[in-house]
């Protein structure tokens, strides 16, 4: 009996929903180790250099050609000599809500209950590219060799499996990046939010981004 790829997804959806939506409320209420990554990039200590960007191709084995992570440049604020420039970081934001997870028709896109980090399990994953249409933040892209969706995973399966932070955290030249635990009171991603004003893009969204920013001190803040 032959079947369309429409057919497909939709028949593989229905084979996961039972199973999947009981580890979605999971993933969605509970932190097995009371533990929910997220990030605070500091955007008046960022100077571009892009350090972050080149440790997460290398640690991660990112082909030529996508990223996981991108720093984006402004154009130049101010008037010479004296000219800033704002730094972005584009990359995943690991949402509580993730759109990217919801639309998924065979559950490789997931949230880990155990430490609130968005990932993509390869061996479920099809290539439909839901989420890639679904992200807002568009962080997704089709990985050029496994032919599966991708993109940052705070280095869940590099650096963090081997008791390290991020690749990105550990190179950045001026400590703009900080990351750990936002479920325990006493990290230090905790006591900087405690201590300084972030916001958060696109948070309108309802999406409950886990990546913070400490705004730029010249111009707007676009969200």
């Amino acid at each position: 009996m032959s079947c369309s790829r429409r057919q497909f997804l939709t028949r593989v959806g229905a084979l996961v929903a039972v199973s999947g939506a009981a580890g979605g409320v999971l993933a969605q209420t509970l932190n097995i180790n009371g533990v929910r990554y997220g990030m605070i990039h500091d955007e008046t200590l960022c100077i571009g250099c892009n350090a972050c960007m080149d440790a997460c191709r290398e640690v991660n084995n990112v082909p030529e050609g996508v990223s996981r992570l991108t720093i984006i440049r402004s154009e130049p604020q101010g008037s010479f000599p004296d000219v800033k420039y704002h730094f972005f970081r584009h990359s995943c934001q690991h949402c509580d809500d993730a759109p990217c997870v919801d639309v998924c028709p065979t559950g490789a896109s997931y949230r880990d209950a155990a430490n609130g980090i968005v990932d993509v399990n390869p061996d479920l994953c099809v290539g439909c590219q839901y989420c890639i249409a679904a992200c807002p933040y568009r962080v997704r892209f089709i990985h050029p060799i496994g032919k599966t969706a991708d993109k940052c995973d705070f280095c869940r399966k590099t650096n963090l499996k081997a008791g390290k932070q991020p690749a990105c955290v550990e190179s950045c030249p001026t400590k703009a990046l900080t990351f750990g635990n936002l479920d325990d009171p006493d990290s230090s991603i905790s006591r900087m939010l405690r201590q300084k004003t972030t916001y958060r893009y696109k948070l309108a969204l309802g999406t409950k981004p886990k990546v913070y920013r400490v705004p730029f001190k010249f111009g707007e803040v676009h969200q």
